[in-house]
């Protein structure tokens, strides 16, 4: 009967050399289709171990001589479960074969080659081969008729050792032959077929299936010198190839099979027979319906070597010394101050250890230990090591194997998804790509005949995307420019100095900058705080903890940070020229040479700092194999985070306070002030709004013609319908017109570029008539360039239809010459192949013969069984079904060959033609770009006149007042905030500041009365009339402002070790330090982080600083009512307060919301507490307490007193006293303090007042 279970060999049905006498069952043997029976518990254990009698009696047992192992054909044993066979070691043809397979990607080493059991799992076939669809079957999903397809094929490779064979007991009840005859076994397990199917084995030796039928007498069938006794290893004796013995031979021999002892301890011999469970006569088994217990059998130790684990159940540092004691390429231990983690050091003996396509594959992920590593293989991206580990811990990804490394493995079309999800774990992504096919790798071998054969095919790092990198349209999920920002700092007269190099690597813009900042580094948080950066490039060891800092608080929590060893990978400024000039990015033919540098390249090539940056981001573009891509292009540009000269500055700090971009909530758009405008219809356009909003105008022209083309597009609905209706599906042609000058943009992308810049040219064509005249809109209609005449050439130049739906570029007859010869060829060998099939058809008389496609194996002949013609004998089969077989002769052979080589050369052809393509029309590429820029500035003005008209009533244009000279005022009535649903229940208040009235405003109110909602309205009404949109008032009259600083909320920063007030003071600082007459000034509760005498007095002088020395407007919002008495009569100060209605009895206050003049009664917190459910007793103990230790109200109340005297408030008392140690000298003293014309004049009016 069948062994196949036990040690993976089958047996083979043969006829009987002798007779068979098979003694029936005793009274209590259990039937072997009872045996098979499912049963509800365990089976009880066999009474003997491993044991083959001939006959159900011990007693009948023939004692047959033993035979030598070398007249028993070997074949490989294979491990299934507890109650298989120990593993043994190969024999000799299984080791020649693994020898031969060494250092092959189609072979694993250590594969034993035997047929496998009945339910052993679907095995992997890791062949590189042309046929992609093998190597797609690591990862389909398994048959649901499993039984039926394991009859019909067996994997070669059985390293399973997973628990898909029989239980215990059903594998003992196969290997016993006196339950039933194996011709009866082997027509159950058959379904009565009388033959034995032949399975294919993949080019080995064919193994059948069937049973064997075994002689009382001890005679033997054939198969017994197919198969190996288990106990038998192949150091007993010379092993035997897989040849089958001859029958008259086999019957000849005879075997001698010895019962074990019952148990053997460890240092016992190796038994001679099978260790497996087997089924015989248990005169006291239990009847068949009830459960049977099994005994575990204790594994016996082989002399063979142990069998290999599998590489996914074994860690990769168990397997590798060199990773489990990692060294950089530097040789540089982990604990090592300059250790890079990035990088791993090979021995070289060990890596020629290894597998062609483990060294393929170590020869690339060595360079990228911190990346995840996609390798393509087939239609297949497939990871392997701890990056297999990493997919499969986060995305439940199957793990197996390839070629001794753990693996997991994604189809090539979701490559684009899988690797988001990695991207938005935090990693970075390196994509190896096939350089050719295995039909390609041939025939580039056979033109390299002087070169040895390579075993396996070339594969490339094609690139690395990170967050902050990206450039694929498919992975890029946003329509905002995410930044790689490269950041140099040094020190000049005490004073940090920077150099930054930013890119948008989706549309190839460079950005630089240099500047000298303050201490507290404004200027470089203002720029952190703007661009928000997605990926980080710092010099190792050349930056200090302060910048780290900041650059933590103000960076999202997925930034990614790269620290670059300094000269090597972040270049100094001159080997950044020397690598600019020697790569020949802007004109190959002229080294040595800036004249063909872009003009913003050659302006920063004598600036140190921005340089530096600037060569350690195109070194670390390089790393990903993208720096060409974006350096030619030439988009380079200066950029300023605080244009003083022309913008409204607004800083980090105020874009974070007034939340422009971002609530301070949960961090989202949600409620901003850029989602409230934001209403662009492209991609590019959105980018360009938000660099309106980060930089609003200053000068009071420019935001006047903004809002003049504001009023023509509101009037002119049909301009507005018309740009909407038409644009409102244009693709991001900014990012794609970069794709296509990197030649890396695919047909479809390439339709879509070309369909969408002929969307725009006629579109402008209407818009041009509808809006004609001098404002901004016909100026920027006026300035479109001529698409008509650059996109003519594309009209015809490749069937789009093609290009769409099969992404191929099939240009039009005589466009492309190489094209042409290639197709050319491949009809010739059509027609050749037509020719020969009506040849077969003639030769063998029937019409019904036709070409057919198996796979990969094309044009086979298919002839029906029922043509009568005689098949030449020259004709090779390929296959067949119940009604044909399918051939294939030696010149239809010849031809198929022709055929797919001429396939391979025109698809690289079709390749070369794409890039081709993209060079032409990136020609043009200027062009292209000043289109783009036209339509995102015609998009944003359209934008803000949508907000404008959003707004609601009351609404109007802003009055800018252009007098330089004039005094800076700020007139809102009626004003509410924009970002606010404010039609309905918000209360609007009147902001005056400035003018004839005083410049600041002294703002006290109850807890939550709204004070911080007027002082962060009146700033969001500023930025909205500088952007160019109407502001949400009745009237809006104003001088523009330069500058916006707040200082709103309390916060402490632990991560740069200040505390609450240290926060306060150093945002304080800032604005005394920057402020000026035309600035608007937010101050909230300034001193509340300190003690009430401390808080006091810091209040008062810097409100005292702001109004009397620096005149700016603003608000200037406190609890500290002690300083509406102080500056009572101070001339650029008024006391405003916001509204409530008290009811003491039972501590109620009702918010009015309500800016009204006055000072507040008090900041009522007792009845903010008693509103929040504190309990009444704590309320009222508090209250006595507050009335007996109130200090800032004894402040107020020694003020007034003082004021029945002699009193003069103490800002002036030291203004006095300065300017008598001045003397006439109006210079800036050693604190920074210049007492100027216009604070003489406020003193003057002060001093009147008293």
């Amino acid at each position: 009967m069948a062994r196949g279970i036990e040690g993976n060999e089958m047996g083979v049905q043969k006829k009987k050399t002798g007779t068979s006498s098979t003694p029936k069952p005793g009274p209590k043997q259990q039937g072997i289709a009872g045996f098979f029976q499912k049963r509800t518990g365990p089976a009880p254990p066999s009474a003997t171990p491993a044991k083959r009698p001939s006959d159900a009696s011990e007693s009948n047992t023939v004692s047959i001589p033993p035979r030598s192992s070398a007249d028993i054909t070997p074949a490989a044993s294979s491990a299934v479960g507890d109650a298989s066979s120990p593993a043994t070691a190969p024999v000799r043809s299984q080791q020649s074969s693994l020898d031969d397979g060494r250092d092959k990607e189609n072979e694993t080493p250590g594969t034993l080659y035997s047929s496998p059991s009945r339910k052993v799992k679907k095995q992997v076939n890791y062949a590189e081969s042309d046929n992609e669809e093998d190597e797609d079957e690591v990862f389909k999903p398994m048959s649901g008729n499993r039984r039926a397809a394991k009859r019909r094929r067996i994997s070669v490779k059985d390293e399973s050792d997973d628990d898909f064979g029989f239980d215990a007991a059903t594998q003992a009840a196969m290997e016993s032959s006196d339950g039933m005859s194996g011709s009866q076994y082997g027509n159950r397990t058959l379904h009565g077929s009388a033959n034995a199917r032949q399975l294919s084995t993949s080019g080995h030796t064919g193994i059948t299936w069937g049973a064997r039928s075994q002689a009382n007498n001890g005679t033997r069938t054939d198969i017994d010198d197919f198969v190996v006794p288990d106990g038998e290893s192949a150091d007993e004796g010379p092993p035997k190839g897989k040849k089958r013995a001859s029958a008259s031979a086999s019957s000849s021999r005879k075997v001698s099979v010895k019962p074990p002892s019952l148990e053997r301890e460890d240092s016992e011999e190796i038994p001679t027979t099978s260790t497996a469970q087997q089924w015989r006569y248990d005169p006291d088994a239990p009847p068949s319906n009830e459960p049977r217990q099994t005994k575990a059998n204790k594994k016996p130790e082989t002399g063979g070597p142990a069998k290999k684990q599998k590489a996914h159940m074994t860690e990769p540092d168990k397997r590798h010394t060199w990773l489990a004691h990692p060294l950089d390429a530097d040789r540089n231990p982990p604990n090592h101050p300059d250790y890079d983690h990035r990088t791993l050091f090979i021995p070289d003996a060990s890596l020629r250890e290894l597998s062609a396509f483990e060294q393929q594959y170590w020869g690339i992920k060595r360079k990228f230990m911190d990346t995840i590593v996609f390798f393509k293989k087939g239609k297949f991206y497939e990871l392997y090591e701890n990056d297999a580990t990493i997919g499969h811990q986060l995305f439940d990804l199957k793990l197996t194997d390839r070629v001794n490394m753990r693996m997991v493995g994604v189809p090539e079309s979701s490559l684009d998804m899988w690797a988001n999800q990695f991207v938005a774990k935090g990693f970075k992504i390196a994509r190896v790509d096939q350089m050719e096919t295995a039909l390609g790798k041939d025939m580039r071998e056979r033109g390299e005949k002087s070169k040895k054969e390579e075993k396996i095919i070339r594969r490339e790092l094609a690139s690395v995307l990170t967050g902050g990198t990206l450039v694929d349209g498919g992975m890029l999920q946003d329509d905002m420019a995410t930044y790689c920002a490269a950041i140099k700092e040094a020190e000049v007269d005490g004073h940090p100095a920077f150099g930054i190099a930013f890119v948008d690597t989706a549309t190839a813009q460079f950005h630089l900058a240099e500047f000298v900042d303050d201490l507290d580094m404004t200027r470089f948080e203002t720029f952190v705080a703007q661009t928000r950066p997605g990926e980080l490039l710092l010099e190792k060891g050349c930056v200090s903890s302060k910048v780290v800092r900041m650059l933590k608080n103000n960076t999202p929590p997925t930034t990614i940070w790269n620290y670059l060893k300094p000269d090597k990978e972040f270049f100094t400024a001159e080997k950044t020229r020397m690598k600019i000039d020697g790569e020949g990015y802007f004109d190959k033919s002229v080294e040595d040479s800036d004249s063909t540098w872009p003009t913003v390249l050659r302006e920063a090539k004598e600036k140190e700092l921005a340089f530096s940056a600037l060569g350690g981001l195109v070194s670390y573009l390089s790393m990903l194999k993208i720096e060409r891509d974006l350096i030619t292009c030439g988009n380079f540009a200066w950029y300023d985070p605080i244009r003083k000269a022309s913008t409204l500055v607004l800083d980090g700090q105020s874009l974070i306070n007034l939340e422009i971009f971002a609530n301070t909530f949960d961090g989202s758009a949600n409620g901003t002030l850029f989602s409230m405008l934001n209403r662009c219809i492209t991609p590019f356009g959105k980018r360009m709004l938000r660099q309106w909003v980060c930089h609003p105008l200053a000068d009071p022209k420019r935001i006047n013609q903004r809002l003049d083309a504001v009023d023509a597009l509101n009037a002119n609905d049909v301009l507005m319908d018309r740009f909407t209706a038409s644009l409102s599906k244009l693709p991001d042609l900014e990012r794609l017109i970069s794709r296509v000058h990197a030649a890396r943009c695919k047909p479809q992308e390439f339709v879509r570029v070309l369909e969408g810049f002929e969307l725009i040219e006629y579109t402008m064509s209407i818009l041009g008539s509808l809006g004609k005249g001098e404002g901004v809109v016909g100026q920027l209609l006026e300035a479109m360039p001529d698409l008509a005449a650059a996109l003519h050439p594309w009209k015809d130049a490749f069937d789009r239809t093609k290009a769409k739906e099969d992404g191929l570029f099939i240009p039009q007859p005589g466009v492309e010459e190489d094209f042409d010869e290639s197709q050319e060829c491949i009809d010739n060998i059509e027609k050749s192949l037509n020719k020969l099939l009506k040849q077969a058809r003639e030769d063998l008389g029937s019409s019904a013969i036709k070409f057919t496609d198996n796979g990969k194996e094309i044009y086979q002949f298919e002839v029906p069984i029922k043509v009568r013609g005689t098949i030449p004998k020259n004709w090779k089969q390929m296959s067949a079904t119940k009604v044909c077989k399918r051939w294939y002769s030696p010149e239809l052979e010849s031809l198929v060959r022709d055929l797919k080589e001429a396939q391979e050369t025109h698809a690289q052809v079709i390749k070369a033609m794409g890039q081709r393509m993209c060079e032409r029309f990136d020609q043009d590429y200027k062009i292209w770009l000043a289109a783009v820029k036209i339509v995102a500035q015609l998009d944003c003005l359209i934008s803000l006149a949508k907000a404008s008209m959003a707004l609601g009533s009351p609404s109007c244009r802003p009055e800018l007042i252009e007098d330089d000279n004039a005094r800076s005022v700020l007139d809102f009535q009626t004003l509410r905030h924009p970002c606010i649903e404010t039609t309905t229940s918000f209360i609007p208040n009147d902001i005056v500041l400035g003018g004839f009235d005083p410049s600041i405003t002294l703002l006290t109110g109850a807890n939550a009365a709204g004070k911080s909602t007027v002082l962060r309205m009146t700033c969001i009404a500023v930025i909205l009339a500088q952007i160019g949109c109407y502001v949400p008032c009745e009237s809006a009259r104003m001088t523009p402002v330069d500058r916006i600083m707040s200082r709103l909320g309390a916060q402490d920063n632990i991560f740069a070790g200040q505390s609450t007030f240290m926060v306060e003071l150093s945002e304080t600082k800032k604005i005394l330090s920057e402020a000026t007459p035309r600035s608007l000034v937010i101050l909230d509760e300034l001193g509340r982080g300190t003690s009430s005498y401390d808080g006091v007095a810091v209040a008062q002088a810097v409100l005292h600083h702001i109004a009397t020395h620096i005149g700016a407007l603003g608000y200037f919002a406190t609890h500290y009512h002690s300083l509406a008495t102080e500056f009572q009569s101070h001339p650029e100060i008024a006391a405003k307060r916001m509204a409530v209605k008290v009811e003491h009895d039972i501590r109620d206050v009702t918010f009015l919301y309500k800016l009204e003049d006055g000072v507040a009664e008090g900041s009522y917190g007792m009845h903010c507490a008693a509103m929040c459910g504190i309990a009444d007793k704590i309320i009222s103990r508090a209250e006595e307490a507050a009335q007996s230790w109130e200090h800032t109200g004894r402040i107020k109340e020694s003020v007034e007193k003082a004021k029945e005297s002699a009193w003069m408030p103490l800002g002036m008392l030291s203004d006095f006293s300065q300017m008598l140690k001045m003397g006439e000298q109006k210079e800036e003293d050693d604190h920074g303090v210049r007492v100027t014309e216009r604070s003489l004049e406020v003193m003057r009016k002060a001093i009147a007042a008293l």
